[in-house]
């Protein structure tokens, strides 16, 4: 009976032992000490020239829409349009709440 307990202990050692040992190849790793990164490097991951060319594109696309999908905006914004416009579409939605009236 010991001698089975003495055999399952050191198995249990060995098996701690290799599951658990941290290799040479970890310890080289910079996150293993600090797994944070500062606010600057984590800036350089996204270029900053691109980074404002996308949000330019983004304000000329927001400047620029087209006459139906500023309308159809407008008849989102409001609740009775939008069930209309589930029924006969958003143009003539809104045709019938707004009528002609230009948009800026």
């Amino acid at each position: 009976m010991m001698r089975t307990l003495i055999i399952l202990m050191l198995l249990a050692v060995l098996v701690m032992a290799a599951t658990c040992y941290e290799s040479h190849e970890s310890m080289e790793s910079h996150e293993y000490l600090n797994p944070f990164i500062n606010r600057r490097r984590a800036n350089d991951f996204i270029q900053a020239d691109t980074r404002l060319e996308a949000i330019s594109q983004e304000r000329i696309r927001e400047r620029h829409k087209a006459p139906q999908e500023r309308q159809r905006e407008i008849c989102e914004d409001y609740y009775p349009c939008e069930l209309y416009a589930f029924r006969h579409g958003y143009a003539a939605a809104y045709r019938h709440y707004f009528g002609r009236r230009r948009t800026k």
